[in-house]
């Protein structure tokens, strides 16, 4: 089937998409992104990612490239020409294109826009889910604004190599104080010896993770208790459960941490409760 995709107003066959040699994207990874899962043919959490989209962009002074409002008519555009039901639509903008130059352009040039559309296996997600996954411990090496949902993913994409190459789903990031910062592209939470949920506050250590605060939503609601704090790797030895939260899956269950065993290593009630919550609201 042919895949299309958007780039700075026109549907084009995927395949034969491009953007300038000198766009700033490619030349200084001078840009945002921004992820939507799509579950039956709807965009998840619309609204929540726009509003990230928005901000991210707003940290690195480059303007909307379209109205909100347009931006989502080309987002529903892509998951039907796509004929996505279950996948993800990807959203970039970079400053644009100009002479290779490390300061903004002068004058300022239009940001370029780029949007894709995929589906994905969601029967394998769940099989995971079902299983519970395996996360690797790496040092943290990102630079101090990970709260801005930056192009400029090279140590993510090397911790996330190394996950894959130890038989892990994803790697979470240690800090120099020894806690837990978040995954290489999730947030990461835990169930505490306590029984307490807990994961790290927003700063700009992390990135304000949609699924996330919908989670933290779900467990108001439903009278969990999640504590805003940090944890290390010795509360990782004795925590009840794990899981880590992202748009394309919801929340996944963790049953192994680094050389450790999270509880009896099945997925745990809350991780599974949390999981069914989450995806049973954006399917009602």
């Amino acid at each position: 089937m042919t895949r299309f995709a958007h780039v700075n107003g026109r549907y084009v066959r995927q395949a034969a998409a491009s953007v300038h040699v000198e766009d700033r994207g490619f030349q200084f990874a001078d840009g945002v992104y921004e992820v939507c899962a799509v579950r039956d043919g709807w965009l998840v959490d619309e609204g929540p990612h726009i509003d990230r989209l928005e901000r991210s962009l707003s940290e690195l002074r480059i303007g909307m490239p379209v109205a909100r409002s347009a931006l989502g008519v080309i987002m529903r555009e892509l998951v039907s020409r796509n004929r996505v039901a279950d996948g993800l639509v990807y959203i970039q903008v970079t400053r644009g294109q100009a002479r290779r130059d490390h300061g903004f352009p002068n004058p300022p040039v239009p940001p370029t826009l780029v949007v894709t559309a995929r589906s994905l296996d969601r029967a394998s997600f769940d099989r995971r889910a079902a299983s519970g996954v395996k996360v690797l411990l790496t040092p943290e090496i990102r630079w101090a604004r990970c709260d801005i949902k930056s192009v400029s993913l090279l140590p993510n994409v090397l911790a996330k190599q190394d996950a894959r190459e130890a038989g892990c789903f994803e790697a979470w990031f240690v800090a120099p104080d020894g806690t837990i910062t978040e995954g290489a592209s999730s947030n990461a939470w835990l169930v505490d010896a306590a029984g307490r949920l807990r994961t790290r506050a927003n700063s700009s250590r992390i990135l304000p993770g949609i699924t996330r605060a919908e989670i933290m939503s779900l467990c108001r609601q439903h009278g969990l208790t999640c504590d805003e704090t940090p944890f290390t790797e010795e509360d990782i030895r004795t925590a009840r459960e794990a899981f880590v939260t992202a748009a394309t899956y919801g929340a996944m269950p963790v049953v192994q941490v680094g050389d450790h065993r999270i509880g009896d290593g099945t997925p745990g009630p809350i991780a599974r409760r949390i999981r069914d919550l989450y995806w049973t609201t954006r399917e009602s």
